[in-house]
């Protein structure tokens, strides 16, 4: 089995089978991501699609310095910033909150993660924009948080805040709804 250096080297080739092999590969987890940050099916297909499409016109562009899966996941999130731009989302709460360092995870995670179509689900929906997309590349995308703050071009301190935040709010938010944690 090829490995992923090996077949972004063959798609910069023009080899569209290593492509193939790359989309298998992430296509569910860069949905699921895309899922998250877009908000309905439809639309994170589309964005998927878009992803595939810059990833074979780039792959070339690879210089290897990251994984192949922050690649591809930075890809996703430019091509998903580009269709979402523009697009009207109300400011959500705590539009504020800091970033402070956090001591580490805590039960929450496995909450969020499991969460789709649930308060917690619309709660995560009120986040803002950077706390999103880092709770959606930790536990929606699975990725660990050193490929995270790569992705998001942040320190791995900031992507702890950020989460530590995110997750602090969807707790207060849950509290907010009576919601049993």
């Amino acid at each position: 089995m090829a490995g992923d250096d090996e077949l972004l080297r063959a798609v910069a080739a023009g080899d569209a089978a290593a492509l193939a092999r790359l989309y298998e590969r992430y296509s569910g987890a860069l949905f699921g991501y895309l899922h998250r940050l877009a908000g309905d099916r439809m639309t994170a297909e589309e964005i998927l699609q878009d992803t595939m499409l810059a990833v074979w016109r780039s792959a070339g562009a690879f210089e290897g310095r990251a994984k192949v899966t922050t690649w591809l996941f930075g890809v996703a999130r430019r091509q998903a910033h580009n269709r979402l731009r523009g697009r009207a989302r109300p400011e959500p709460a705590g539009a504020g909150l800091p970033d402070r360092a956090d001591q580490g995870a805590g039960p929450e995670e496995l909450a969020i993660a499991a969460a789709g179509g649930t308060p917690v689900a619309a709660a995560v929906d009120r986040l803002p924009e950077h706390h999103r997309d880092v709770i959606a590349l930790v536990f929606v995308a699975g990725l660990p948080l050193a490929d995270v703050a790569e992705v998001l071009a942040i320190p791995v301190g900031t992507v702890k805040s950020r989460l530590h935040h995110a997750r602090a709010a969807v707790a207060a938010a849950l509290i907010a709804q009576e919601v049993a944690e």
